[in-house]
C-alpha cells in the first residue's frame, strides 16, 4: 500500500476535490475498513491462493468468482504499469522513463519468480526505505510552514469528494494481496486476518498525516499541479530515492498477488489451464508470473499514469463489491464482523465505481465485458 498512494494518488484526488480530498480520504478509509474486514473473515475460512476469486466461487457461484478474479487481474495489471512509471518518474533521467520502467518490471518479475521468501525479504527493505523517505518529505513540508486558512472542504461538491475517494481507494487496496497468498504462509487462518487489519491501520495513520501536511504546506491548487508533492527542498534527492523504492515495493506486491489469482483462475479453466503450472523448485506460478511480466512491459509503453489509477480503481472496487457480498452470506459459526459492515462496504463500492472519471468507467466496463464473453465461450466449448 505504501507507494501506490502516497506518491501517486494525492495529486489526482486534489484535482477532483481540492481540499475536499480530506473528506474523500475519510470515505476511502471507511470503504477500505469494510472491505478489509470482509477479506479477513473470508481468508480465515478459505486460506488458499486466489482471494475473492475463490471466495466468490465458494459462496456465490462460479460467475461471481470469475468477475471478481477478472476485475482483480485487469485492475492490478494496470496498477503494475502505473507503479513502474511512478518509479521511473522519480528515478530515471529525463527521456529514459519508459526504458527504466521496463527494466524495473523485468527485475521485479525475476524476484517473484524465485519464490515468496525472496519477495518478503525485499518487501521489508523497501518499506523501511519508504517510511524514512516519507518522514523526510513530511518534515521538509512542515518546515516551510502550514496554513489551513481558506481551505473549503466541500467546494467541489459531493461528486468531486466521492471521485477523490474512489481514486484514493486505489492507495488502500494492497491488503487484497495478503489474502491471495494463503498457500504460502504459516498458520494462514490466524496470520492473514491479523495481517490485513494491522497493515490497514498503519497505512491509514500515515496517509492521514501526509494528506494534512501536503494541503497545509502546498494548498490544493499546487498539490493538484505537481506529480512529486513530497520531493521539495534540499532533501528532494533523498525523497525521490525513497519514492522510487516505494513504487518498487508496490510493484513487487502487485505482481505477486496477480500471479496467485491467475493461478487460481487457471486451475478452474477460467484462464488458460497451462497458466496453473507451479515451479517444482521455487513453488511459484512461474508461467503466470512470466506472462504477467510480458503484459506489464507492453502496457508500460503506452499507458497513462492518471488513467491507470482510475482504471485500477474500477476493477478493484468490483472485486471488493463481490468480497462484501460473499462475506455477507457466511454463517454465524465463522462470522468475525457484523453484517452491517458488509452491507456498507458493498454499497460504498458501488457508489464509488459510478463516480470515477468517465473514461475509467467506460474502459473498465468494456474489459469486464470482454472477460465475460471469454468465459461464455469457454463454458460453451466445454
Amino acid at each position: 500500500m505504501l507507494g501506490a498512494g502516497v506518491f501517486a494518488a494525492f495529486t489526482p484526488a486534489a484535482q477532483a476535490a481540492g481540499a475536499g480530498l480530506l473528506v474523500g480520504l475519510v470515505v476511502a478509509v471507511v470503504v477500505a475498513f469494510c472491505n478489509a474486514s470482509s477479506s479477513a473473515q473470508l481468508a480465515a475460512v478459505y486460506p488458499t491462493s486466489g482471494g475473492t476469486y475463490v471466495y466468490g466461487r465458494e459462496q456465490l457461484g462460479p460467475w461471481w468468482g470469475f468477475i471478481a478474479g477478472w476485475g482483480f487481474v485487469i485492475g492490478k495489471t494496470a496498477s503494475c504499469a502505473a507503479m513502474a512509471l511512478t518509479f521511473a518518474a522519480y528515478a530515471a533521467p529525463a527521456g529514459w522513463e519508459r526504458p527504466v520502467a521496463i527494466a524495473a518490471v523485468v527485475l521485479i518479475g525475476a524476484v517473484n519468480y524465485r519464490g515468496v521468501s525472496k519477495t518478503a525479504t525485499l518487501a521489508r527493505v523497501l518499506v523501511i526505505v519508504t517510511i524514512v523517505a516519507l518522514a523526510l518529505g513530511v518534515g521538509v513540508n512542515v518546515s516551510t510552514g502550514l496554513s489551513f486558512e481558506g481551505l473549503d472542504l466541500v467546494a467541489s461538491g459531493a461528486y468531486g469528494i466521492l471521485q477523490s475517494a474512489g481514486l484514493l481507494f486505489f492507495a488502500f487496496a494492497g491488503f487484497a494481496r495478503i489474502a491471495t497468498m494463503g498457500e504460502e504462509v504459516r498458520n494462514p487462518q490466524r496470520t492473514i486476518p491479523r495481517a490485513i487489519l494491522l497493515a490497514l491501520g498503519i497505512v491509514v495513520l500515515l496517509y492521514a498525516v501526509v494528506a494534512v501536511v501536503l494541503l497545509g504546506a502546498l494548498g490544493p491548487a499546487t498539490l493538484a499541479a505537481t506529480d512529486t508533492p513530497l520531493a521539495i527542498g534540499p532533501l528532494a534527492p533523498l525523497v525521490r530515492f525513497g519514492a522510487g523504492a516505494a513504487a518498487l515495493g508496490a510493484l513487487l506486491g502487485l505482481m505477486a498477488g496477480i500471479g496467485r489469482t491467475t493461478l487460481a483462475m487457471a486451475r478452474e479453466s477460467d484462464l488458460p489451464p497451462w497458466l496453473a503450472a507451479v515451479h517444482p523448485r521455487f513453488r511459484v506460478p512461474h508461467r503466470a508470473e512470466a506472462v504477467l511480466t510480458l503484459v506489464v512491459v507492453s502496457l508500460v509503453t503506452v499507458i497513462d499514469l492518471r488513467g491507470a489509477i482510475g482504471f485500477s480503481s474500477f476493477g478493484v472496487l468490483v472485486y471488493y463489491f463481490i468480497a462484501n457480498i460473499s462475506a455477507f452470506t457466511q454463517g454465524a459459526d465463522v462470522r468475525r464482523h457484523p453484517r452491517v459492515l458488509q452491507v456498507a462496504g458493498a454499497t460504498l463500492c458501488a457508489v464509488l465505481v459510478v463516480t470515477l472519471p468517465v473514461p475509467s468507467i467506460i474502459g473498465g466496463a468494456i474489459v469486464i465485458a470482454f472477460g465475460v464473453g471469454y468465459r461464455l465461450l469457454r463454458v460453451r466449448v466445454r
